[in-house]
């Protein structure tokens, strides 16, 4: 089942038509969290962002559009597909109603809200091959605009193809000051002795809750120093470690980059980090 605009609706219905500004123009915005046994993982920094995002791109959030009232909404979609117990990845997607042409003639929302079912409650490690490489063909724009998370992954997208093409798992993507940025799916961080590095919003990165959560699970840790700098791809293979992070996987270990092969004990101490606060979230 799928809920759009507070309606539950059979998957696979055709409940969007041509005019959705999310097609046309690419006027939406996406946010993905996890539920465990029917509890929203980090639901207000979720919801925070989203709200913001939507202030910087100007739509109107209703009033109703609470904390409360989309998590409402959130669980009631849960409980249609007889996901309650266990864990599962929660996509909502916003976007303007379709009307006008590149203008917009309102900027009244909709919304819709799809379920997975995930197979664990906490991140597993995957201890297995993962190698990339750069995309160099197109290039992330450093502003605000690249931080949201909206519909427009057409770069992702051709990006995927190339490391599919290529036999990669993955690639790093630059910005136009030829700083790495993150990743096709996920932020990255480098680390380098004890200390843990992540791209600036200021370079276009990804402004994702994993990601915060990721930082101050470092920062408040005995075992680490964390700085939030430019990475430069000269600086991929003199790191100890790479690991990329999104809300779906946790912590993902990248073992290869061109001849540069990688451990991933510094890794595996950050994704516990991770499962902690997943732990203490689910106990509140």
């Amino acid at each position: 089942m799928v809920n759009f605009n507070g309606n539950l609706l059979p998957g696979g219905s055709l409940f969007l038509n041509h005019e959705n500004r999310g097609l046309r123009y690419g006027d939406a915005l996406s946010e993905s969290l996890r539920t465990v046994d029917g509890k929203l993982i980090f639901w207000e920094d979720h919801y925070l962002k989203l709200m913001a995002s939507m202030r910087i791109l100007r739509m109107e959030i209703p009033m109703n559009f609470t904390m409360e009232f989309l998590e409402e909404q959130v669980l009631k979609t849960i409980q249609e597909n007889n996901l309650e117990n266990g864990a599962t990845l929660i996509d909502i997607l916003i976007f303007r109603d379709y009307n006008g042409k590149i203008l917009p003639e309102s900027n009244q929302i909709s919304f819709c809200i799809e379920v997975r079912e995930l197979d664990s409650k906490e991140y597993a490690f995957k201890d297995i091959a993962y190698e990339v490489e750069l995309f160099k063909d197109f290039y992330v724009s450093g502003d605000m605009l690249s931080t949201l998370g909206t519909n427009n992954k057409m770069l992702n997208v051709v990006g995927s193809i190339f490391a599919k093409e290529n036999d990669y798992n993955n690639c790093l993507l630059l910005n136009h000051n030829k700083m790495v940025v993150g990743s096709l799916i996920g932020n990255l961080f480098l680390v380098e002795g004890n200390t843990i590095k992540t791209a600036p919003l200021a370079d276009g990165c990804s402004n994702s809750v994993i990601r915060d959560k990721t930082m101050k699970a470092i920062n408040d840790s005995d075992d680490f120093k964390f700085e939030e700098n430019s990475i430069s791809p000269f600086e991929l293979q003199k790191a100890d470690e790479l690991f990329i992070t999104n809300v779906k996987e946790g912590l993902i270990p990248i073992t290869k980059y061109r001849k540069k092969e990688y451990a991933t004990s510094n890794s595996k101490k950050v994704l516990e980090k991770l499962n902690e606060a997943i732990r203490l979230e689910t106990t509140l």
